[in-house]
């Protein structure tokens, strides 16, 4: 070949454009989730294919290999377990405020047991989904965009009604970022966003008095302190969690002694419940933590109950504060509100995400109105149609 065909360029400046494409690819097409509907594609892809399908709250449930196969060969060309852990998450409640899918068969659970393999699982969109992302979406509310191949066409976003971003919450790593915000409760977000409306010149303390704190969907009581304002006025903090624990005497049996006994009801969020409790007997084998004599794992399908027996006459307290010291029965979970707003990766604070929304929702009902004003116009037209003929019925008979 001629050197001619050849083009000599710098490593240095190939190497810099290649991997900033790469990171813009990551950050807008991967890892974060846009600000106005809250999903990351994967999750966007999953809920319309769904919808296509039409899988909705009821009908009958359809095999997960069914959803995924339609979503990689539609919307997402990658590998099909990225695209059923992602659906996977969508299901679970323990992962999930307000899960977006609902599941029939076994999904993992809090023990960090996997999930079944997708041809034995079953889903369909829950009704939270069908009627609060999915239900406008044919109203000509949101831009599309062609698919990888140019066969289909795909939402740029769903015509979200409720902010998912901060109920379900969401966490991502891209390339030199990364967004962990926490989920929360619905009435204090709508109550807020209410408010917000009333009064848009609202200031971060008055919202923060409306919406106290996240509300996790394992539980958990929060050590309220700075990291919570950080979070809500910064987009940055630190919030601290804690498991739930009762005090119980419990009786073993007929003619023995009862026992004083520690009851674990909540853990915080993302804590595995087998994990924890390996790691305390660990601590107890190794005369770490003093005063256990034995741990049971009671859970059940009515909730969490694990028993954690004392040694007679030990102080409580003295254990309480160790469990609290030496595992994850206090946490800390590092929130950052950082999302993709209108294509740039942005970190937001509560109230400015309110904001966001409120725009969005706004854009969103406008040409909802103006898809319904053009179909009224069209059937007027035919309408008026009908009225002069009617008017004039002989001649129409004779023509």
């Amino acid at each position: 070949m001629s050197k001619e065909k050849f083009t000599s360029i710098s490593l240095h400046h190939e190497m810099q454009r290649s991997y900033l494409e790469y990171a813009m690819s990551v950050i807008v097409g991967r890892a974060l989730p846009d600000a106005k509907d809250g999903l990351k594609p994967v999750q966007r892809r999953i809920l319309f294919a769904m919808h296509e399908l039409g899988l909705t709250p009821d009908r009958p449930f359809r095999k997960c290999a069914r959803v995924v196969g339609d979503v990689l060969g539609k919307y997402h060309p990658h590998g099909d377990q990225a695209v059923y852990d992602a659906l996977v998450r969508l299901v679970q409640d323990f992962s999930t405020k307000h899960p977006t899918l609902d599941g029939h068969g076994n999904f993992g659970s809090i023990d960090d047991d996997p999930p079944a393999a997708m041809r034995y699982t079953e889903t369909k969109l829950a009704p939270i989904a069908h009627e609060a992302l999915l239900q406008e979406i044919e109203s000509e509310t949101v831009s599309f965009s062609e698919n990888f191949d140019g066969s289909q066409k795909e939402p740029d976003v769903l015509p979200a009604q409720l902010p998912f971003l901060i109920l379900n919450g969401s966490s991502g790593i891209a390339v030199g970022m990364a967004t962990n915000i926490p989920p929360h409760n619905l009435g204090e977000v709508i109550d807020a966003l209410i408010a917000l409306i009333k009064n848009n010149q609202l200031s971060d303390e008055q919202i923060n008095k409306i919406i106290l704190g996240p509300d996790f969907p394992t539980g958990g009581e929060i050590i309220s302190g700075e990291g919570i304002k950080d979070l809500y006025f910064k987009g940055r903090g630190s919030i601290t969690i804690r498991g739930i624990i009762k005090f119980e005497e419990i009786n073993l049996g007929k003619g023995k002694h009862k026992k004083n006994a520690l009851i674990i009801t909540e853990l915080p969020y993302q804590i595995s419940k087998s994990g924890w409790i390996e790691k305390l007997a660990e601590l107890v084998n190794n005369n770490k933590i003093n005063g256990i004599s034995d741990i049971r794992d009671e859970s059940d399908r009515d909730g969490m109950r694990i028993i954690i027996e004392l040694k007679r006459d030990f102080n409580q307290e003295i254990v309480i504060s160790e469990l609290y010291k030496k595992t994850t029965l206090q946490n800390n979970f590092g929130g950052i509100f950082l999302a993709i707003v209108n294509g740039k990766p942005i970190q937001l604070s509560l109230r400015e995400y309110l904001k966001h929304f409120l725009d969005f929702r706004e854009e969103t009902i406008i040409k909802r109105t103006k898809y319904f004003l053009n179909l009224a116009s069209e059937k007027l037209e035919v309408l008026e149609g009908f009225s002069k003929a009617i008017k004039d019925i002989k001649n129409i008979i004779e023509i």
